[in-house]
Parts: C-alpha cells; structure tokens; sequence
C-alpha cells in the first residue's frame, strides 16, 4: 500500500511539472533566445520550481553556514542523488547561473531547450566533449555566470545512495579561473525521491539542504586539485544521513 501510494504521489508530482513547464514555455522560449535574458530565464525557472514544489508538497529547507553574496560569480558542487536536486539550485540560485549535465539531456521533454541554450551538456564517456563542456563553463564564468555541477557525474546505482568518487573538472576549472567553491550537501532528498522515483515513487516531505561555506581558491594551483577534490567530498559526506 506503501509503495502504492508513493506511486500515485509520483504521478501528481509529474503533473505539475509539466503543467508548470508548459504554463512557463513561452517565457522560456523568449528569455533563452539571448544569453543577456539568461537573467529573467533562471527567474522563471524558480518561479516553475517553487510552484511544482508547492503543489506536490515537496519543500526544501536551507540552512547556510554563511551567507552567500548575491553578486559573486560561484561553482556550486553537490552530491547527486534525486532529480529533485535540479529544483533544489534552481530555488537556491540567483541571477544567472547554468547547470553542467549529462548529454542525454539534450533529448530530455522538460530539460531539452535549457541544455540547448544556457545549460552545458557533456558526454561523460568522451574526452573532446568534457574538454569542450570545460571550456564553455570558463568563459561562463568569466562573464560572471554561476556553475552548479554534480562532481560524481552521475546517479549512482546503489540504494541508499553513498556519495560516489568525484571528477577532477569542477576543481581544475575553480581553481584555474579562481572562483570560491561551494559544497552543498543535498541531505535526504532521496528519501523524498529517489532518482526518477520509478522504482520507489515520492511522497511530500521537508528536503534538508546545507550550504557550506565558500571554499576561496585564490593562490591554488593544478598541484591543489587533489586536496580540494577530497576537502569538498568531505564537506559534502559529513553531512549526509
């Protein structure tokens, strides 16, 4: 009966995101058109996430170990273990930041036309396209655009999920462009939901979100990657439950 009503949760929850994503479609069409609408893009995107998370009942609490300056340009590294975790930055962000994903979603019916437009696809499996997607996000972030990426690159198969090992990009690109780093530990929200929620379903629920405080990057070199990849992933797994 459980699992039965998480599943009907889970076809509620779908509803309203494409009922939200689509009630937004044209704003999202005009606003991606030109990266200085990217701005009002990402207003929307909250705007849709905060709606859908209203309706399902799904809320997200955040609790900050220091406050974030809004006009800073920041890499947000998170572990990864719910689609939830996509509304979780689009709530959290502000003005405009983008999102490095995984190339499926380029294909993807609600995901597609940001990964087209603001949003960075990569091909895990392939070097060029990890070096290109690199690149991108550096002059991103020269232009002051924030970067959320999920270090682990992926949903990982176990469950419960365990925070899994991370790539070296996200550190490479913070240290060599010299932006403070922010772990963010996504706590329970696969509790909520898990992956896509086919196989266990959602239900409503308070997802738990820590922002730690910026790591500064400023004097790091390339020697640093390995020490900052595994201070983040310390940050980030002390927190998880």
């Amino acid at each position: 009966m459980i699992n039965f009503l998480r599943q009907v949760h889970r076809v509620w929850y779908l509803f309203w995101i494409l009922f939200f994503f689509f009630l937004f479609y044209p704003f999202y069409f005009l606003t991606s058109r030109n990266p200085k609408y990217y701005g009002a893009l990402n207003f929307f995107r909250k705007a849709n996430s905060f709606l859908c998370s209203l309706f399902s009942g799904v809320f997200f609490s955040y609790q900050f170990e220091e406050k974030l300056d809004s006009n800073k340009t920041y890499i947000y590294c998170s572990n990864h273990t719910s689609n939830l975790d996509i509304m979780v930055f689009c709530i959290l962000g502000k003005g405009k930041y983008h999102f490095m994903g995984k190339d499926e979603l380029l294909n993807n019916p609600v995901l597609g036309i940001f990964f087209k437009t603001i949003d960075i696809s990569v091909n895990r499996d392939s070097k060029i396209s990890a070096f290109r997607a690199f690149k991108k996000a550096g002059e991103n972030l020269e232009k002051g655009m924030s970067l959320v990426i999920f270090p682990e690159g992926k949903i990982d198969d176990h469950y419960p999920p365990k925070l899994g090992e991370f790539k070296n990009g996200p550190f490479r690109l913070a240290i060599d462009k010299n932006i403070p780093l922010v772990p963010v530990s996504i706590t329970n929200v696969w509790k909520i939901n898990w992956d896509d929620g086919a196989r266990y379903g959602s239900k409503p629920g308070i997802c738990d979100i820590y922002i730690h405080k910026p790591i500064n990057t400023s004097g790091l070199t390339d020697a640093d990657t390995d020490d900052l990849k595994n201070k983040v992933f310390n940050l980030i797994n002390s927190k998880l439950v």
